[in-house]
């Protein structure tokens, strides 16, 4: 496990300050503190497999559980598989659609996953776990559920909490509704279990984290407590982890390493500043020698660079980072035509997302004269005119794959990148793809 020697030989550190300078507290219920310095203490944090991936969204939430064990705890991530088959209502105006199990499954598989790549397994007394709760569910009967759990919690009580008051006048099922229940008991097993005494979540979760303190202390006799973080928005209130085409993911599958280090890359000044504290591991020394450079020179962008980095390497792998780093610089650097046509395909797209393409038929292309390819074989699209292309090809300002052009240029087989792609670039910043059909 990469994390092995950081979790390990981590300084101890007091769990609730490390969380508080880092923006990553929101509330916490009294004690707290007192226990966590008694001895190594157990917490846990539970994630619902809605998706078949976790968003950089649901990753403040990983981050918590990092930091739990780092603090020198054990950490427990609870995959929901029972209680992703109900239906959290929290923050929620309507029901969820609820998914078929063969989706369940396959999206617990990756989450599990997922969940795995950042905690530690072989740290001794403190290594982590990863559990379902569709585990100690799936025996419990209807009648052994109401009689055993359901009878230690008012509807009062149930009724009471925000993620149901918010509801009550457009309406939520009783399979939502009883969502409390359900994730109570799972702090009530986790206790039973693995003398589980805390529960982290974002600050929506408290009516749900509160009610598992509720039947610890009713049902075993016990003392549980709860911490919760901020639910984490942009600077302008939007939601965080949307980008403009949707959800930011943690499966490169879904969202590429690349777009991944972008979306890091280009958050504003203020975000940065927030986002640096709550995603790196950075230590406070290191977080504020940076934002002193950054106010000294804005321009350099170092926070957002530290920040993609970080994040990227963290997520995806220092491989990753240094080809999205390349691949940035293709457009925006000092990239090379090797370094473009070295590129597979999807990455290749994937730096070129909102770049103008025009398709054109690539047979009735190769031999052309580049004048003609960059303007009325093109649609006109790149260059209005002949004249316009040819003064600027004059003047070294025309490019073919990253290549300076002269009048003399033909295009060839091999000008097209993976056989069917040109990257034609006029001055600085206008960029253009030419796809072969």
């Amino acid at each position: 496990m990469a994390f092995n020697s950081l979790f390990c030989n981590e300084i101890m550190k007091n769990l609730v300050e490390e969380l508080q300078w880092r923006g990553l507290l929101f509330d916490k219920m009294p004690g707290i503190d007192e226990h966590l310095q008694k001895a190594m203490i157990t917490g846990y944090i539970g994630f619902d497999p809605t998706a078949a991936s976790l968003t950089i969204g649901n990753f403040v939430q990983i981050i918590l559980l990092m930091h739990l064990q780092r603090c020198g705890h054990k950490p427990i991530a609870v995959v929901g598989g029972a209680t992703g088959m109900i239906g959290d209502p929290s923050g929620k105006a309507s029901e969820r659609n609820l998914l078929d199990l063969e989706t369940l499954k396959y999206n617990e598989k990756k989450v599990k996953e997922q969940l795995t790549k950042f905690l530690d397994f072989d740290c001794g007394a403190n290594s982590a776990l990863v559990v379902n709760n569709y585990d100690w569910m799936k025996d419990f009967t209807f009648l052994d559920f109401l009689r055993d759990v359901g009878k230690h919690l008012t509807v009062n009580y149930m009724i009471a909490k925000d993620s149901v008051k918010t509801r009550m006048e457009s309406g939520i099922s009783f399979t939502e509704f009883s969502y409390q229940l359900l994730q109570g008991y799972d702090f009530k097993h986790l206790y039973d279990t693995y003398n589980c005494t805390l529960q982290m979540g974002g600050s929506d979760q408290w009516g749900n984290m509160t009610a598992g303190t509720e039947l610890v202390r009713r049902m075993a006799g016990g003392e549980a407590w709860c911490i919760t973080s901020p639910l984490v928005t942009k600077a302008d209130g939007t939601k965080f982890g949307k980008s403009e085409s949707g959800n930011v993911w943690l499966d490169a599958g879904m969202t590429s390493p690349y777009k991944f280090f972008q979306f890091w890359l280009n958050v504003s000044d203020e975000d940065a500043k927030k986002f640096i504290r709550i995603f790196t591991f950075l230590d406070r020394e290191t977080i504020e020698s940076l934002e002193a450079k950054h106010i000294a020179e804005p321009h350099l962008r170092e926070l957002q660079k530290t920040l993609a980095k970080e994040l990227t390497i963290l997520v995806h792998g220092e491989q990753e980072y240094n080809t999205a780093v390349d691949a940035s610089n293709l457009l925006f650097g000092n990239g090379t035509t090797d370094q473009l046509k070295q590129m597979d395909e999807d990455l290749l797209l994937n730096v070129l997302d909102g770049v103008p393409m025009v398709e054109v038929e690539k047979a009735s292309m190769i031999g052309l004269n580049i004048v003609d390819v960059l303007s009325v074989n093109t649609n006109n699209i790149i260059f209005p005119s002949k004249g316009e292309a040819r003064k600027m090809i004059e003047a070294n300002g025309v490019s073919l794959n990253k290549e300076k052009v002269d009048l003399n240029k033909n295009i060839e087989e091999s000008d097209w990148l993976k056989g069917r792609y040109i990257l034609a670039q006029k001055g600085k910043k206008n960029y253009f793809l030419i796809k072969g059909v």
